[in-house]
């Protein structure tokens, strides 16, 4: 079982700069998982591609939601509560000063004993502080 964040998953999905390093983690053999946050900030992130980045059009935007709830539908990725994690990841936000979004994934990966991949600098530093293992995506 892996943990994987919401800057990793959305590198993969909006194909970005190395998102191919990410296929091993997402391969179900790997069993990815993480908090139900990472839908909300993916869809948030396929938005700003739409909107601001005019990267892709809106009828893409929802054929990449609908292919992100289908690995969801299907238990490629499993989702687990962010309520189960809402106090670790509140005592992280707070020590190390990350926002509550990025500690909850760190508190996962924690929690299960299980390496995180991420594209976010900080949380890896954090992460590491607290002796989870990460996986670092460019």
């Amino acid at each position: 079982m892996i943990v994987v964040d919401s800057s990793a998953f959305t590198r993969f999905l909006m194909k970005e700069e190395g998102w191919e390093k990410l296929i091993p983690y997402l391969n179900p053999d790997a069993e990815p998982c993480s908090v139900d946050l990472l839908i909300v900030e993916v869809v948030n992130a396929i938005w700003k591609y739409v909107e601001r980045f005019k990267r892709i059009n809106e009828d893409q935007g929802l054929n990449l939601l609908e292919r992100v709830m289908k690995l969801v539908e299907e238990n490629v990725l499993r989702l687990e509560s962010a309520s189960s994690y809402l106090r670790s990841a509140l005592e992280i936000s707070l020590k190390y000063g990350i926002t509550v979004y990025d500690s909850l994934f760190i508190a996962q990966a924690r929690s299960l004993n299980v390496k995180l991949v991420t594209s976010d600098r900080k949380q890896v530093e954090v992460a590491q502080n607290l002796g989870v293992e990460t996986i670092f995506i460019e």
